[in-house]
C-alpha cells in the first residue's frame, strides 16, 4: 500500500512570489484546508473539484477556509452539475456553522443544496476508505480559530500535517512517531510570535528529531523575477528539512516506507 501526497500550495497568508496559499492533497482526492487559492491550485495541477472526496479543516483563519464557497460553487455549476459526487468535510465542533455562514455570505441562497448534501464529520478520528485512518489533535495557534493538526496512518506509513502551529508538545510528540511531517514556517525569526514556526524553531525541532520535515506555509519567495516580498533566501537547515515548492509530490516506497520527493 502506498500513497501520494501533493503540496499544491506552499505560501502563507501573504502569498509570497511564486506560491499559492498552503494546500495539501492526499491521493488527489482528500484536501487539507480550502484556502482562497484552492481552486487555482487544483486547476494548475489538473485536478477537478468534483474529484475531491474529503476536506479536512485545520482551523478557521481566512487563508485556510475562504476558498470553501468557491469549491462548492464550482462543483454545483461546472464539474458536478448533477450532484453525483459525494463530499465529506471534517471540521472541529462549531466549525460547520462558520463554513455554512461563509457560504451564505459569499453567495446568498446559491449553495444551500450543496451544504445539505455534505457529510459533516466533527469527531476526532476516522478512516478514509479501508486503508488510511486519521486523527485530530490540538496545536498551539490562535485559540479563537480552533487550531488542530492531523495524523494519517496506513499499514506501511504515517505522516502528520501541523496545520498552523507554533512549537508545542503535542505536535512534537506526534512528529516523533511518524515517517514524515508537513509543517508550517509562517514567520521570519525577527517576528515575535509563538503561534507560528520560524527558521530557528524549525532548526531546533530538526536537531531534536530525525523525522523528515517538509516546510510549507512559508513567507519566503519562490520566484526570482520580482523584488522580494520579505526574502528569497532559504534558511540553512539540516538535510532532512525540505522547503517545499508548489507542486511537490511525496510518495512512499511500498516495501521500506521511505518517502520519495518529486
Amino acid at each position: 500500500m502506498g500513497a501520494k501526497i501533493r503540496i499544491l500550495g506552499t505560501g502563507n497568508a501573504f502569498l509570497p512570489h511564486g506560491r499559492t496559499h498552503s494546500l495539501t492533497i492526499i491521493d488527489d482526492c482528500h484536501l487539507i484546508d480550502a484556502p482562497p487559492t484552492a481552486l487555482l491550485s487544483l486547476r494548475k495541477n489538473g485536478i477537478s473539484p468534483k474529484e475531491i472526496r474529503t476536506i479536512f479543516i485545520t482551523h478557521l483563519h481566512g487563508d485556510h477556509i475562504f476558498g470553501f464557497p468557491f469549491l462548492l460553487l464550482e462543483r454545483k455549476y461546472i464539474s458536478d452539475r448533477d450532484g453525483n459526487e459525494p463530499l465529506t468535510v471534517v471540521v472541529a465542533p462549531g466549525g460547520r456553522d462558520i463554513l455554512e455562514q461563509l457560504c451564505r455570505t459569499a453567495y446568498p441562497g446559491s449553495l444551500e443544496s450543496m451544504l445539505t448534501s455534505i457529510t459533516w464529520v466533527e469527531h476526532d478520528a476516522g478512516t478514509l476508505g479501508t486503508s488510511l485512518s486519521w486523527s485530530r489533535f490540538r496545536v498551539h495557534h490562535v485559540d479563537a480559530v480552533d487550531p488542530f493538526g492531523y495524523r494519517f496512518d496506513a499499514e506501511d506509513f504515517s505522516f502528520v500535517h501541523s496545520g498552523d502551529s507554533g512549537p508545542c508538545a503535542e505536535l512534537y510528540k506526534q512528529i516523533e512517531n511518524v515517517d514524515i511531517a508537513i509543517i508550517e514556517m509562517g514567520v521570519p525569526d525577527y517576528v515575535q510570535s509563538d503561534e507560528h514556526h520560524s527558521p530557528q524553531s524549525i532548526l531546533a525541532l530538526a536537531q531534536q528529531c530525525s523525522t523528515p520535515l517538509v516546510v510549507t506555509h512559508t513567507y519566503i519567495d519562490d520566484d526570482s523575477h520580482f523584488p522580494p516580498l520579505v526574502t528569497k533566501q532559504l534558511p540553512d537547515h539540516p538535510s532532512h528539512v525540505l522547503h517545499a515548492s508548489d507542486g511537490l509530490t511525496i510518495t512512499w516506497d511500498s516495501i521500506h516506507s521511505i518517502p520519495q520527493f518529486e
